[in-house]
Formats: C-alpha cells, structure tokens, sequence
C-alpha cells in the first residue's frame, strides 16, 4: 500500500530552529482546506506552516511556496529522516508581489487558499550579519532578498532630511521622527554610519524611553522602506482576487499596525480604490470578498508564553464570494 506523502514533513524543514510558525491552527483551521485543492504560502521561510497544509493534502494536492529569501530555500534541500522530497511541493524564489506571474508559469493559475505570514522571521532576526537585530553589531543591510542593491545603510547615506523624516514618522511611527531625521544627516557628515553600532552611536543622544523599544521602531522603518514591504503587500492583496477559486481563502498574519490597516481595509473594501463606488457606466462596485474574521485573531497565552513573537501577531481572513 502506497504512503501518502500527507503524512511527512516537508524534507529538511528546520522549524521552530528557523522559525516557529505563529497561529498555526488558526490558518489551518480558516483556511477551510480541501484535501485536492491547491494552496499558497506566500512567506515559506522555515516551512512550519507549509508543512501544516501538506498533512492536509492528498496525492493530487499541490502547494506553491514563495520566499526570496536564499536562506529560506535550504529548507528543502536534502533529507530530513530519510524522507523523500515532497512531489506537491513548488518553491519559487520571488517576493510574493509576483504572485500572479509566477502562479501562471508554473500551471497554478488558480488556487484555493493563500497564507501570507508578513515580517521578519526567527531565523533572520538571529542572524546578525543580516542587520536586523539591535542586539547585534553587523554592516546596516536589512535586505530580505540579497540580490537586491539597496541597503539600510545606503538610505541612511542618502535621503534627505525630509525624505527620513517621512520615512520614520510613517513607518515606524517614531515620537520625535523630525529630530532624528535632522541628527542623522549631520552626523553622517562627521562620520560614515555603516553599521548598527555607528548608527545607534550616531544617534544617541537624542533617544526618547526605552532604547530598545526606540530603536525596533527605528529599524521597522527602515526594513519597510528597504523591502517596500507595505507595496509589496498591497499587490499581494490585490492580485489575490484574480487567482483565488470562488470559496477560497486568504488568511494574513500581520506584525504591526501598518500592515494590519491595509489587510483591515482591503479584506473589507475590496480594492483600494477610494473612487471605485460607480463606474462611468453607472455599475456600483462589489467587494468580491467576505470578511470571515470580523475581528482580527490573535495568540492564546498559552502561545504568548511559548513564543514572544506571537504577541503582536494579529491573524485575518477574506473568502472569495
């Protein structure tokens, strides 16, 4: 008798050492998921959640994972206890603002369910000389895809005064965005900032409360802005209603409320559109999405305990009419 692959894990998946995967039975559980349907995890890294959906699946079932992470890749390299690769499973190595393009290439044009689970994950924020921990002194990258030129060092060198203010004020909603814009373009005259510890060093004196809540703020701008995280979740979203099935499902795990908003907003909008009410012809716009979490879910304590990451985690779900 043949061995359903539904019951192995996803070859050399290293959760929770990579990544411990936040709600997980809550997407699974939303995500409604047939057992011949063809999923997406948008944001693979560790493979925790991906893992979740295959012992969901049967034989004909299919799961494509994004992740433009290099490292996130490595996951399904090799032999995890001597299992085979897992024949349903389509990697891509993209950012999931691609999605529509990819899904086509690879004859998944159509799905019935996408997860997207935003932010950093465990792995990266240890890895120190990513650049995304405070705890670390390492080079200021921050880059989530390494093929990418542009690093946090390199906005830090080069927008202006204005431009980081912006930058500071809207994406990590820092008190005093305006004086830290204005410290870091006259100490970057002094002295280069390259690294973490020049940058903190740089800026110093003007910190306001707890500096390690200040400077997570800080960093969560600048890592919005080097991956263009927020336009990169908005074509998510709006390309999800092109490729889901009638009844599928999309369920978003956000880490702040920038992100949460756009989910918010789009789940109950349907677009993001602010004139889409009428059209010229007179025809009124429709959401084609049904809200199925009226509020947005979030950890058990029991979660909370477990793992600290999960406390800012808020999970919501839209289900195609």
């Amino acid at each position: 008798m043949k061995k359903n692959n539904a019951d192995n894990q996803i070859p050399n998946s290293r959760f929770p050492e990579y990544h411990m995967p936040v709600l997980l039975n809550e997407c699974i559980e939303g995500l409604h998921i047939k057992p011949e349907g063809v999923y997406v995890d948008c944001t693979f890294g560790g493979g925790g959640h991906s893992n979740a959906i295959l012992k969901k699946l049967n034989e004909l079932g299919r799961l494509v994972v994004f992740d433009q992470d290099e490292d996130a890749k490595q996951n399904l390299s090799g032999v995890q206890a001597g299992l085979p690769a897992d024949h349903r499973i389509t990697f891509v190595p993209q950012n999931f603002r691609y999605l529509q393009r990819f899904l086509r290439l690879h004859k998944a044009a159509k799905v019935d369910g996408i997860l997207a689970d935003l932010g950093v994950s465990s792995h990266q924020f240890d890895e120190a000389d990513r650049g995304f921990s405070i705890r670390f002194d390492a080079a200021l990258d921050m880059r989530m895809d390494q093929r990418q030129t542009i690093t946090a060092a390199d906005i830090i060198k080069n927008f202006t005064e204005a431009q980081l203010h912006k930058l500071f004020e809207q994406y990590g909603e820092v008190s005093n965005s305006k004086t830290l814009a204005k410290t870091i373009v006259t100490q970057r005259v002094l002295a280069p900032i390259r690294t973490i510890n020049e940058f903190k060093s740089a800026v110093e004196p003007i910190v306001k409360g707890n500096p390690n809540k200040y400077f997570a703020q800080v960093f969560q701008a600048l890592r919005i802005e080097v991956n263009d995280e927020l336009g990169a979740l908005k074509e998510l979203l709006e390309q999800s209603v092109a490729v889901l099935n009638p009844g599928g499902r999309m369920a978003v795990i956000t880490f702040h409320s920038l992100e949460d908003r756009i989910v918010k907003n789009f789940f109950r909008d349907g677009t993001f559109n602010d004139t889409a009410i009428d059209d010229v012809y007179g025809h009124r716009f429709e959401n084609p999405l049904k809200v199925i979490t009226k509020k947005p879910i979030t950890a058990s304590e029991k979660e909370r305990e477990q793992n600290n990451r999960s406390r800012s985690a808020k999970l919501r779900i839209a289900e195609l009419k």
